[in-house]
């Protein structure tokens, strides 16, 4: 196939359990929250945990002063991982948007950094912040069936 020739590729929306099954197989993901009321992207490494994504913080950081702000209702948060192949382009990606909660009981907090694996070292990585997905979409990108075929007959 040359470069100028499309693909015949299929998007399949995923149902919100098979998402969030998708995200839990990856570690990284990017997290969007508002700063300074515009939106701001960090990339971030997070674990699930009872259907929550749990990521690890610090203390000063832009999202752990929102969320510890935004007090009991939380900051409204999006949370997006994804596993596409940069040549065919196919894979999935899932996109959670939900309410981020400051970790503050200090059991819970210990039990959190056990599961998380720091993706850069950052002094002072001792926070942790809770999302409780409340919207969750998911596309899978797949090849169409028709294109299957071919490669098969090939």
């Amino acid at each position: 196939m040359t470069r100028n020739q499309s693909r015949a590729n299929r998007r399949i929306d995923l149902d919100p359990a098979e998402a969030l099954r998708l995200l839990g197989s990856v570690s990284l993901g990017r997290i969007v929250f508002t700063r300074q009321a515009l939106p701001t992207v960090r990339p971030v490494s997070h674990a699930m945990d009872s259907g929550d994504i749990v990521i690890r913080t610090y203390e000063g950081a832009a999202l752990t002063f929102r969320a510890e702000e935004a007090g009991d209702t939380g900051v409204v948060v999006a949370y997006e991982a994804d596993a596409i192949d940069p040549d065919t382009h196919l894979g999935w990606s899932v996109v959670v948007t939900g309410y981020a909660h400051l970790v503050t009981d200090p059991a819970e907090l210990d039990r959190i950094r056990e599961l998380l694996r720091r993706w850069a070292p950052i002094e002072g990585m001792d926070q942790a912040v809770r999302i409780r997905p409340e919207l969750v979409a998911g596309v899978r990108l797949t090849e169409s069936a028709v294109q299957s075929q071919q490669s098969f007959t090939q």
